[in-house]
């Protein structure tokens, strides 16, 4: 599984590798422009179908409502220059708006692009599809089936990093680029010094009979305004830009997004008048670019570059949302309105669990529209412009706040573009609100509402870590509990390894019944143990009841925890032998949820079979090894009963995923912890369970007689949707150690209200 991952993404790249993944202009244009760039591919298609509903006369008032996009598209652009260099750091809708205008503004931001990326991801591969079964319109080619492979391409190139994903998708796009003006070149000439070229439209949609009134121009202006999707992005990518420093990041940044605006609305200008002058009609069959280039062209090669050009970059188009949905997600994240797995960077230093969600809500919306770009693109434009809007009057806020020098022109300049765009945004609230619009309306309030009580777990979280009358008190001991299924090697390990914490009270329980309780009650006193057993009745597959029963029985001081340690056997080292004992699992699971009971997994890997041992396998040495990754109430915990068991070398370690957080730990544990230690061991490819498999087992080298347990401090949440809020880092150490000889794992639960 491991060598079929590197084939498909690539080695895993350490962090200090991330300023190599840093974009040159010429590969940044491609990677945060491709959505804005092909957008023009369908946009005056769009306009084109609104206006045919009043008849095939409508149509030429499809110039004058292109030129109205562009001027506004040159608005957008310009004021998104002045972002760009006012947030070197990255200015997305969600930082300039939460920065000036407040929380909530700023999360209606973010839920409306949050919308608008999956639904990028939709469209363009939707269009995509459509394209490409333009260019094949004798082969019947399933437009679902298609996208799905477009999007795991897609999905597949992102995860492989930044700066690969730009190399793959440059050579298209720019095919793209140099293909539509070489087309607009040849019609506009052809046009203006001998005969037009005539399109020809297959399967044509009916015309309408509706007047050409006000509405119906809004409409279609509206729905031109797809054209406008992805400018923002340059601004929210900032950061992946190459640069010695954020202003130069930023310059660079600024830069491309001039280059972005001069191209857009020079082909989309273009291609509207071509297809008006070409008397291109919108088809069910082929797409009015498609219709062009066949004009131009004559068929031949150059009909088939445009479409194949026109598919490929109408697919890559997604790229954008690829870049920026995750980066998103992650700031979000960082603010605690989203989840933190967010925050985290895969192998290939991206934010990987943004892409996978991405990629679920896309294909999802795919399926149930049957990828139809006409009816996707009802959905578009709504939360773009809502970003767009509360992102410029931020920073109208902002220049009044701030006023450097030149700020009146800056405010000038982002106020006209607010006023444009929030002029927009009620044109298409209104003229798409039955077509499709209303779900986005619907849709963002939810999601906002979502952030909100995201918040609100990790606020409350954060509060009940570290109060005062939450941190542990000193603990006199532990009492040590081992359940038995068979009297085997691991069962005489785990009562050895009971007894190495010199427990206040030793016990020994079997649940069984019947012949079978009988002999393991036999075999018990032929060895002449002195931990007395105990045989509870019951059913040996359900082990919950009757053991949570028994522990919930057990006179536990407050001062005391019971250590309830579990042998299990494993017969090999795969991922089948953790579903093969999942019984296990729910009772580890169950006993979390117990108030002072602490859990240890004693792990035994079964080569061969041998005689068991006559007493119990005593451990010559116990090194206990903390694990933090914060210091508040859990960990202070873990470290209490750590102390409580008297190990013979008592450690504490962090994992260097992040540099600042590091610090910041160690810098926390000097102030709270005098006694133990804190080692930090770096991992340069942001992940924990490799270089602690690697830690742990040098500690093991030096006394091959000694066991290492390795305590982590475990959160335990009273709803089981709040688990999906959290890292399930235990549960990756867990598996990681679980087959590693000498190793034991014990999880220290913190019971959240």
């Amino acid at each position: 599984m491991g060598a079929l991952k590197r084939l498909i993404l690539g080695r895993p790249l350490a962090s200090e590798e991330a300023h190599h993944q840093l974009l040159p202009k010429i590969l940044a244009l491609p990677v945060f422009a491709s959505d804005a760039l092909s957008s023009v591919a369908y946009a005056t298609e769009e306009i084109m179908r609104v206006l045919i509903l009043a008849g095939v006369g409508a149509l030429f008032k499809s110039i004058p409502i292109s030129i109205a996009v562009g001027i506004l598209m040159t608005i957008v652009v310009i004021s998104y220059r002045q972002t760009v260099r006012a947030y070197p750091n990255g200015g997305g809708a969600y930082i300039v708006t939460h920065e000036n205008l407040g929380v909530l503004p700023g999360l209606i931001a973010a839920a409306a692009l949050l919308t608008d990326y999956i639904l990028t991801v939709a469209v363009s591969i939707a269009a995509g599809a459509f394209a490409v079964a333009s260019l094949l319109p004798h082969v019947q080619i399933s437009r679902v089936a298609l996208s799905m492979g477009f999007i795991a391409l897609i999905a597949i190139a992102n995860l492989r990093g930044t700066k690969e994903s730009g190399a793959l998708f440059a050579i298209p796009t720019y095919a793209f680029v140099l293909s539509i003006m070489v087309m607009l070149a040849i019609g506009v000439s052809r046009c203006a010094f001998a005969t037009c070229p005539l399109a020809v439209a297959p399967n044509p949609i009916p015309t309408g009979v509706q007047a050409v009134g006000l509405f119906l121009i809004l409409r279609a202006f509206a729905s031109g305004s797809t054209a406008l999707t992805g400018v923002e992005a340059i601004a929210n990518g900032v950061p992946a830009f190459r640069g010695r420093r954020p202003s130069e990041q930023a310059h660079n940044a600024a830069t491309t997004l001039g280059f972005l605006g001069v191209i857009a609305v020079t082909m989309f200008i273009g291609i509207t008048y071509l297809a008006h002058a070409t008397h291109a009609r919108p088809s069910e069959a082929k797409s009015i670019v498609a219709q062009v280039a066949d004009a131009v062209f004559h068929g031949g090669f150059g009909f088939v570059f445009v479409q194949i050009a026109t598919a490929l970059v109408l697919v890559l188009a997604a790229n954008t949302a690829y870049q920026d949905f995750p980066r998103l997600a992650s700031i979000l994240a960082k603010d605690r309105f989203m989840p933190r797995q967010f925050i985290n960077r895969g192998d290939r230093l991206v934010f990987s669990n943004g892409i996978f969600v991405l990629t679920a809500i896309a294909a999802a919306l795919i399926l149930i529209y049957r990828a139809d770009v006409t009816k996707l693109i009802q959905l578009y434009v709504l939360g773009v412009f809502t970003s767009f809007t509360l992102s410029q009057t931020g920073m109208v806020r902002r220049w009044r706040r701030l006023k450097p020098p030149g700020w009146k022109k800056n405010a000038i300049l982002n106020g006209v573009g607010a006023v444009a765009t929030f002029i927009v945004l009620i044109v298409v609230a209104i003229t798409k609100f039955a077509h499709g619009a209303y779900i986005v309306i619907i849709a963002v309030p939810i999601i906002v509402l979502l952030f909100k009580s995201i918040n609100r777990h990790y606020v409350s979280v954060a509060g009940q870590l570290r109060l005062p009358e939450g941190r542990p008190r000193q603990l006199r001991g532990t009492r040590a509990l081992v359940l038995v299924k068979a009297v085997d090697e691991v069962t005489m390990r785990a009562l050895g390894y009971a007894k190495s914490l010199r427990p206040s009270e030793m016990r020994a329980i079997h649940v069984g019944s019947g012949e079978e309780a009988r002999l393991v009650a036999a075999a018990w006193e032929e060895r002449h143990l002195t931990t007395p057993l105990e045989v509870l009745p019951g059913n040996s597959r359900d082990l919950v009841d009757p053991i949570r029963a028994y522990v919930r029985g057990m006179n536990v001081a407050e001062d005391e925890v019971i250590t309830v340690v579990m042998p299990e056997v494993y017969e090999g080292t795969g991922r089948r032998e953790m579903v093969r004992r999942r019984r296990a699992l729910l009772l580890k699971a169950a006993l979390l949820f117990e108030r002072r009971v602490v859990v240890t997994d004693v792990p035994f890997l079964a080569t061969e079979s041998t005689p068991a041992p006559r007493g119990p396998i005593i451990p010559t040495r116990v090194i206990a090894l903390v694990m933090v990754s914060a210091v508040h109430n859990a960990t202070l915990r873990a470290l209490e009963y750590a102390r409580s068991l008297s190990p013979t070398d008592l450690r504490a370690v962090v994992f260097n995923v992040d540099t600042d957080e590091t610090m910041r730990v160690l810098n926390d544990w000097a102030t709270a912890v005098d006694d133990v230690p804190l080692e930090a061991v770096d991992s340069p490819y942001r992940e924990v369970t490799r270089p602690l498999v690697k830690y742990a087992r040098q500690l093991r080298a030096a006394s091959p007689d000694s066991v290492v347990s390795v305590i982590v401090p475990e959160f335990v949440v009273r709803r089981w949707w709040h688990q999906f809020l959290h890292n399930q880092t235990a549960l990756g150490i867990k598996y990681a150690l679980i087959f590693e000889p000498g190793i034991v794992v014990t999880s220290v639960p913190y019971h959240l209200d």
